[in-house]
């Protein structure tokens, strides 16, 4: 059994939808669970249909999802059997109704709560989901539709709810056991899940890849596909070099920071339950199916790359807080992380001295509380706009001479802030968000000028357009 998860684009209308039935037919005999994104666009132009609610233009929200209403069912009509365009018509119709009313709740309230916000956003995968199975049924396959919210159960954190794998995997395993032992394909949905109390929540954006991964594990599948509008893991971003190539085959923890440090093509979270059970994740392109993709594995073959990949983050902002009483102080560290711990907040990068200490973070949307917190230990000082770039490769930390390298090949580049050591296969460094273009093209020219054919495809196989 296998997962196979498509995302936005790969869904995006009717021509990518037969291209993922095709995808689907050639997997077959694998017993396929599929996995859905809303269609391209579709979360964000709800989310501004709930925004235009809550601030009093019902009108206008109802004139955006009339767009939205039509592309789906346009979408339908061009794949849909002509026996079943009733009922699913009907069955969209239903969740569009069901958006309309939410829209009235907002406009009522004149606020749009995470709450509504998540019972507004959900409708995006169920509606896709709806569509792809009666587009398997169209093309002879038994696409069973299946709403993975009862089983995906999370807490009531609304739109980044935390799932509760306790109660999840059971019922997960139950329900999808079911709909495979009687022969059809699963379609299912990413992204969403419920409450205890059968409330729709969401698992944050970009989660549809994490649901993947948690049906996958609660399954024990024999590997979970993630299909995209790439190649698969990349070097680096192709749109600032146009020259990178594809990675082969690279290990959990490579692919794990990458995603982490700003490679688009997974979500951070996604490889955590296949890590769990040592379940191998392959990244593929459903516009170019006959790609091999990017093999994720435990442990990725000998290789004589130094690197595999460079990623980066831009938006990230530094905050420095010097204080006379951090000298000689224990616990005072202890003390400033509980401000991030309070405010929910993740830091990226730490960097100490006597009197001062410097962390980056890039979700900002509590920064201004967490500056007011700070203000109580010392001076605070923010640096906004910076850009955090990752080299990631096996054993970094053991090769000699990797960081002369590194800085030789962005010399004319200021550096703020350096981590190497506390990962042996990350190093990591802040600069300018102007400069981050210079630095990744100065790098990827340094550490892949000639290519490793064990870990790389040919130099020739090049794509634009999305990041690594």
């Amino acid at each position: 059994m296998i997962v196979m998860k498509f995302g936005g684009s790969s869904v995006e209308d009717a021509t990518a939808i037969s291209r993922l039935v095709s995808v689907v037919r050639t997997q077959l005999d694998r017993h396929p669970v599929v996995v859905v994104s809303a269609m391209g666009k579709t979360t964000n132009a709800l989310l501004e249909c709930a925004r235009l609610a809550a601030t009093g233009e019902l009108g206008a929200a109802y004139y955006k999802l009339e767009t939205i209403s039509a592309h789906h069912f346009n979408t339908a009509s061009q794949l849909t059997l002509p026996d079943e365009i009733g009922s699913l018509r009907k069955a969209l119709n239903k969740r569009f109704d069901d958006i309309c009313s939410v829209l009235v709740e907002i406009d009522k309230a004149g606020q749009l709560t995470p709450r509504s916000s998540d019972a507004i956003s959900s409708n995006g995968e169920l509606l896709s989901s709806l569509i792809v199975a009666a587009a398997m049924r169209a093309e002879g396959i038994d696409g069973v539709w299946v709403d993975v919210r009862p089983a995906m159960q999370t807490n009531d954190d609304f739109t980044r709810a935390v799932v509760r794998f306790d109660t999840a995997n059971p019922e997960l395993k139950s329900l999808f056991t079911r709909a495979l032992s009687e022969g059809g394909v699963p379609v299912t949905q990413g992204f969403i899940g419920s409450t205890a109390g059968v409330v729709t929540t969401t698992i944050g954006r970009g989660g549809s890849d994490y649901s993947a991964s948690i049906i996958g594990a609660a399954l024990d599948a024999e590997e979970i596909q993630i299909w995209t509008d790439v190649d698969g893991i990349m070097t680096t971003d192709p749109r600032i070099v146009p020259e990178t190539v594809k990675v082969k085959v690279i290990s959990f923890a490579e692919a794990a920071e990458l995603a982490y440090f700003g490679a688009k093509v997974l979500h951070p979270s996604t490889l955590l339950p296949a890590m769990v059970k040592d379940i191998p994740v392959r990244v593929c392109n459903s516009r170019r199916p006959e790609t091999a993709g990017t093999a994720i594995v435990r442990h990725s073959p000998p290789s004589n790359a130094l690197l595999k990949a460079i990623a980066f983050k831009r938006g990230i902002s530094i905050i420095n807080v010097a204080s006379d009483r951090m000298l000689m102080a224990h616990g005072f560290l202890a003390r400033l992380f509980e401000v991030f711990n309070k405010h929910e907040t993740s830091v990226d990068m730490v960097a100490t001295s006597e009197v001062s200490v410097s962390m980056t973070l890039d979700d900002t949307r509590r920064l201004d509380q967490i500056i007011a917190d700070l203000q109580e230990f010392g001076d605070v000082v923010v640096e906004r706009d910076q850009a955090l770039i990752c080299l990631v490769g096996e054993n970094l930390k053991f090769t000699p001479g990797i960081a002369a390298r590194i800085f030789s090949s962005i010399k004319q580049i200021n550096v703020s802030m350096i981590s190497h050591g506390a990962s042996a296969i990350n190093v990591s460094f802040i600069v300018n968000g102007t400069d981050v273009e210079q630095a990744v093209k100065g790098l990827h020219q340094e550490f892949f000028s000639e290519f490793d054919a064990e870990t790389f495809d040919a130099p020739s196989v090049r794509q634009a357009g999305a990041p690594g």
